[in-house]
């Protein structure tokens, strides 16, 4: 079998040496396969299975081709046909993570759980993390309980597993109806690990609901969430205050434990492994359970990350319209609409949701945001007046509304509005570092308050000294305040943290001339002009005055425009 691989291995090896040698192209084994690894490289997925799938018609059992191609269709969350290539990868005995993943999801789909906990023993399951829990589902599919809760059991014992198995142990026993246990386990487990997370906690508040004990789900929602609830956790509050006996919905079967495993894993693998590597999970946890709306986002969250943004924009459709998801589903396809370079359709996506859901701060928010980006800044002025008279409690998303609102109405010119909304924002987050930095910026821009305005920026580049954007604003505050020597240090560290920021560079040149190192203010000068078309923040710059610096110096330009000449802080003349 060894000797076989091998063989297959340097055949591949010299196929794809006479591909790059030959130029052959798609429509060839060696073409169609090159084209598969690239569209993987480039994370076109829906290419790679398209080429993957073609160069299997040209060499059916290559167990390499196979391989990839399941991994993409797994990626499509195409199982069905990932399965059928993983019986080819494996039909000879030869075990592959990839087509053991296809297996076990389509046995698990087909509700074998016999052939699946067999699979699992044998391991040919998916892998160390999630084949003990696969397997106490799979047995509690059999219909043995007590085994099913032994081998969770089990998995408790083993390192970093004790969170897991003790939330998989709760809901299997909550879907046979055993909520006293249930609850007593999630007691046990304090507030830690799943049982935390919003669908931890919510399959929690079923549990004492289903108990009588609604006043202790409500107080559960409460230390949890606190005010800060959408419109899934409204619903379930207020069916509790209503005495409501909530239903248990989270896992009704053995299936649905299975999806869960998946979505478990996918969900704490979000942040610490690759995104390709997560989406396997939730593209099955969503195949066994099409109706598990918390997979169809982290897979459609996954598929924007990874830059498909029109696959990410047909998942989150999947999303039922009565679900209370919905609106985050629909914000989430704006934002792949957007992602896409589709804007017009991502703006009628928040407008439309703005008036079918007009009670939701975040709507409206994040179309102030669209709105901003598109430096249509009377419309986000609009949209974050909304959202502010919906927040009802103060707190972090309040301070970000009136700082993006002050950021919108100091872009039309209305400053006075402007500085209210900045100075409301520092009132409910005194020392954030954005919001000193621009106002203190804009006030040196408007040579207005300039000793309030070095505070303020030198509160923020204490905070973030590795922001080329504080520490230009630093640099800048003293040269207008005459300081020019302290200001060459402070501009020189910026144009370090941002070398292209044709600001910046603008901005260090004036700062040279203002310490008598002309040659290098005009260095700085040509640099600026040179990033001016291309570099950060270029529509900020003004090419004509920079040209007219190189032509005349600053001394001259400022003369003209009437303005003070350089002077430093000591009243002497520069």
């Amino acid at each position: 079998m060894m000797r076989w691989l091998l063989c297959r291995h340097i055949a591949m090896i010299a196929l794809l040496g006479f591909a790059f040698a030959s130029g052959a192209g798609a429509g060839t084994l060696s073409g169609d396969y090159l084209a598969g690894r690239q569209a993987s490289f480039d994370g076109d997925i829906e290419a790679a299975a398209r080429h993957y799938g073609r160069a299997i018609m040209h060499d059916p059992e290559n167990p390499t081709i196979l391989e990839r191609a399941a991994l993409a269709e797994i990626s499509l969350g195409n199982i069905p046909r990932a399965a059928e290539l993983a019986v080819a990868i494996t039909g000879d005995g030869q075990r592959s993570q990839v087509a053991h993943m296809a297996l076990v999801a389509q046995t698990a789909a087909d509700q074998d759980y016999a052939t699946l906990a067999e699979m699992l023993s044998d391991q040919r399951g998916v892998g160390p993390l999630v084949d003990g829990l696969l397997l106490a589902w799979a047995t509690l599919g059999t219909g043995d309980m007590s085994a099913a809760l032994g081998t969770f059991d089990e998995i408790a014992a083993q390192q970093g597993m004790r969170g897991f198995a003790l939330y998989h142990k709760a809901i299997a026993l909550a879907s046979v109806g055993d909520f006293e246990g249930a609850v007593t386990i999630l007691d046990q487990a304090g507030a830690s690990g799943m049982q935390m997370t919003r669908r931890g906690v919510m399959a929690h508040a079923e549990m004492l609901s289903q108990l009588e004990r609604n006043e202790e789900a409500l107080a559960l929602l409460d230390q949890v969430f606190g005010q800060d609830l959408d419109p899934g956790l409204r619903d379930m509050k207020s069916a509790l205050e209503a005495g409501t006996a909530m239903p248990f919905t989270h896992i009704r079967s053995a299936k649905d434990g299975l999806a869960e495993v998946f979505y478990t894993l996918a969900a704490a693998l979000a942040t610490e492994a690759n995104d390709e590597f997560t989406l396997l999970y939730a593209r099955v946890a969503e195949y066994l359970r099409p109706n598990h709306v918390d997979a169809i986002l982290l897979t459609a969250g996954l598929l924007d990350d990874l830059g498909q943004s029109e696959l990410a924009v047909k998942a989150y459709g999947r999303v039922p319209v009565d679900h209370p998801a919905y609106h985050a589903a629909e914000l989430g396809r704006a934002a792949a609409l957007s992602d896409s370079d589709k804007t017009d359709a991502a703006i009628e996506v928040l407008e439309r949701l703005s008036k079918t859901h007009a009670s939701e701060p975040v709507v409206h928010s994040t179309l102030g945001d669209m709105m901003r980006r598109l430096e249509r800044y009377e419309d986000a002025v609009s949209a974050y007046s909304r959202a502010l008279e919906l927040v009802e409690k103060r707190g972090d998303t309040e301070w970000f509304l009136h700082y993006a609102r002050a950021i919108s109405y100091e872009r039309i010119g209305n400053w006075d509005k402007a500085e209210a909304d900045f100075r409301a924002a520092l009132e409910l987050n005194p020392e954030q570092p954005q919001v000193l930095n621009y106002l203190g910026y804009s006030l040196v821009e408007k040579q207005i308050k300039l000793d309030e305005a070095l505070d303020m920026i030198e509160r923020a580049a204490a905070a973030r000294p590795e922001s080329g954007y504080i520490m230009d604003s630093l640099g800048w505050v003293l040269y207008r305040l005459g300081r020019y020597e302290e200001a060459v240090t402070h501009m020189e560290r910026a144009a370090e943290l941002m070398p292209v920021d044709p600001v910046v560079n603008d901005h260090l040149g004036d700062v040279y001339w203002a310490v008598g190192r002309k040659t290098e203010a005009r260095f700085q000068w040509r640099r600026a002009l040179s990033f001016a078309s291309f570099g950060t923040n270029a529509e900020e710059v003004d090419p004509d005055r920079i040209r007219a610096k190189l032509s005349a110096g600053l001394d001259k330009v400022l003369a003209d425009e009437g303005k003070k000449p350089l002077q430093v802080a000591n009243g002497s003349s520069d």
